[in-house]
C-alpha cells in the first residue's frame, strides 16, 4: 500500500497540473504581439468565477474579477508607441508574455487575395531577403467556419523575418512595411482571410437579420454544413467574434470576387458588414481600407457592376479604396503585384488616419457631367496632374450613349482636371461609362501616378439587380 501511495504521488508530481481556476488567455495574446498604442486596450481571458485578475504593462496595471461564466475583461491604458515590455497577468497562477510591442495594429482580411503570401507574389527571393523588420508582427487566424460564435483562435503571434514573412498575407505585409517606414512604430497584422468565400460569411448573422433583403443569404444557410466556409455568419463567429474587441486602429480588405453575381446586392451587404464590424469592436467608425478588384476574365462582364458597388462604399464614413485595373493579370484572378496594392492601402492610411495631408492617396474619382452640345465634360475628384497615359493622349474604354441607352466607343481627351468625351455617332449624349469592362486597364491617371476608378454617369438596369 505505501508503494502504490509514493508511485501515486511520483507520478502526480511528474504531471503538470493546471488548476480549474487558472488564469488562461485567448491565442490573440502572446508572446511578440502589438497592442494598439495610446488607447484602452481590450484584455479578457478566463479564470475562476469571481477570481480577481490583474494585467500589467510597465508601469500600466488594471484589475478586474471573474464573472458568473469565468470570463473576465478590463482596459488597460497603453503608453505611446515602444517596447519591448512584459505582460503579467496573475490571478491564481501568473502568465507572464514577452517581447510586447506597442504600436499600430491592423486587421487584414477577405479572400484569396488577402491570403496570397508574400511567398507566391511578384519577386519573392528579393523579398524574402529584404524582410528584416523585427518591430513588424503578424498573426495567422486559423481556418475556422463555426456555427455559433467562438471564443478563441488558432494562430500566433510571429516577428517579421526572412523566414517568417514568406507566409505572411502579401498585402498585409507592403501595407505594414509602408506604414512602419513612415510612422517609425511597430505594426502588428491579424491576418484572417479564405480564399473564395463571400462578404456574408464575414458577417453576424445578427446584422444579417437586420435587412430583409438578405433574407435569402440567410435561407441557403439554415442548416449548418461542417467545414463549409461559403455559409452566413461561419467566418464571423469562428474567425472575427474570437478577436473581438482587441485594439486595433483599422481594418484593410481585399474580397468580392466570389459575389460578383449578386452585385448590386454587394452594395447593400458590403457597407453593412463594415458596419457589424465597427458596432462589434466598440472602437467608434475606424478606418476600413478595400482594394477594388482587378480586371478579370469571368465571362460574364458583369464586374463593372461589382466595381460600382465597391465605389460606392466610399459613401460610407471613413472608408479608402484602392483601384488596381493598371496593376492586373487578367487571365489571373491573382494578380502577383501585392506590393502596390499594400502601398496604396497605406496611403490611403497615412494621408487621413495619419493626417499626413500632403501625400496624394487616390486616383480620380466620378464626381459629375455636364452636356455640353453632342460632347459631355466629366469632371473628378483628385484629378491634379489629370492625365491619359500613352495613346496620344487619348483615354482609353470610354463609351457614350444617346437616349435609346445604346453605347459606342467614344473620343475622349484630358482637358485640364476634365475629361471630354464625344462621338460622331452620339448627336445627343446623356450617359458615359469609363472602365465598363471586366477586361479593362484604362489609362486616365492623375498626377501621383494613381489610376482612375471605372465608373458611369447613369442610372440604366444593371445585370445582377435582381441577384440575390
Amino acid at each position: 500500500m505505501k508503494r502504490c501511495l509514493v508511485l501515486f504521488f511520483v507520478l502526480a508530481a511528474a504531471i503538470p497540473l493546471t488548476a480549474r481556476g487558472d488564469v488562461k488567455m485567448p491565442k490573440i495574446f502572446g508572446d511578440s504581439m502589438v497592442l494598439q498604442q495610446k488607447s484602452q486596450a481590450a484584455v479578457w481571458g478566463w479564470a475562476e468565477k469571481g477570481e480577481e485578475v490583474t494585467v500589467s504593462l510597465g508601469e500600466t496595471k488594471a484589475s478586474a474579477k471573474a464573472g458568473e461564466d469565468g470570463k473576465w475583461s478590463l482596459k488597460l491604458a497603453t503608453p505611446a508607441a515602444g517596447g519591448p515590455f512584459e505582460m503579467k497577468i496573475k490571478g491564481k497562477n501568473e502568465i507572464t508574455l514577452k517581447d510586447v510591442y506597442v504600436g499600430e495594429v491592423w486587421i487584414c482580411s477577405g479572400q484569396s487575395n488577402a491570403e496570397w503570401t508574400v511567398n507566391i507574389s511578384a519577386s519573392p527571393d528579393v523579398e524574402r531577403e529584404l524582410a528584416k523588420h523585427p518591430k513588424i508582427r503578424m498573426i495567422k487566424v486559423g481556418h475556422n467556419p463555426a456555427e455559433k460564435p467562438v471564443d478563441d483562435i488558432n494562430g500566433q503571434w510571429q516577428v517579421c523575418t526572412p523566414d517568417t514573412a514568406s507566409n505572411f498575407s502579401a498585402i498585409g505585409y507592403f501595407f505594414a512595411r509602408h506604414l512602419q517606414a513612415e510612422l517609425d512604430v511597430p505594426v502588428g497584422i491579424i491576418s484572417t482571410n479564405w480564399g473564395g468565400t463571400i462578404c456574408e460569411a464575414w458577417t453576424s448573422n445578427e446584422k444579417l437579420k437586420t435587412d430583409p433583403d438578405f433574407a435569402p443569404i440567410l435561407q441557403r444557410s439554415e442548416k449548418f454544413q461542417a467545414g463549409n466556409p461559403n455559409q452566413a455568419s461561419v467566418l464571423f463567429n469562428g474567425m472575427i467574434n474570437p478577436i473581438v474587441p482587441y485594439g486595433i486602429r483599422g481594418a484593410i480588405w481585399y474580397q468580392g470576387e466570389s459575389n460578383v453575381g449578386r452585385a448590386v446586392q454587394y452594395r447593400k451587404l458590403f457597407p453593412a458588414m463594415i458596419i457589424d464590424w465597427r458596432e462589434r469592436f466598440g472602437q467608434g467608425d475606424f478606418p476600413f481600407l478595400f482594394v477594388q478588384l482587378a480586371p478579370y476574365r469571368y465571362g460574364n462582364n458583369l464586374l463593372p457592376e461589382q466595381w460600382e458597388s465597391q465605389l460606392k462604399t466610399l459613401s460610407l464614413k471613413n472608408t479608402g479604396m484602392c483601384v488596381t485595373t493598371d496593376i492586373a493579370t487578367v487571365g489571373d484572378i491573382h494578380p502577383p503585384n501585392k506590393q502596390d496594392v499594400g502601398r496604396r492601402l497605406a496611403l490611403w492610411a497615412l494621408a487621413n488616419t495619419y493626417e499626413k495631408a500632403s501625400l496624394p492617396f487616390s486616383g480620380p474619382l466620378y464626381d459629375s457631367m455636364a452636356v455640353e452640345g453632342n460632347k459631355v465634360r466629366i469632371k473628378f475628384k483628385h484629378s491634379a496632374g489629370l492625365h491619359a497615359r500613352g495613346n496620344m493622349g487619348q483615354v482609353t474604354q470610354v463609351t457614350i450613349a444617346g437616349e435609346d441607352q445604346k453605347f459606342v466607343a467614344a473620343k475622349a481627351k484630358v482637358d485640364g482636371e476634365t475629361v471630354v468625351v464625344e462621338s460622331e455617332q452620339i448627336a445627343k449624349p446623356v450617359a458615359v461609362r469609363f472602365g465598363w469592362n471586366e477586361l479593362a486597364e484604362p489609362n486616365l491617371f492623375n498626377g501621383a501616378r494613381l489610376p482612375a476608378s471605372p465608373f458611369r454617369t447613369d442610372d440604366f438596369p444593371l445585370q445582377t439587380k435582381d441577384a440575390k
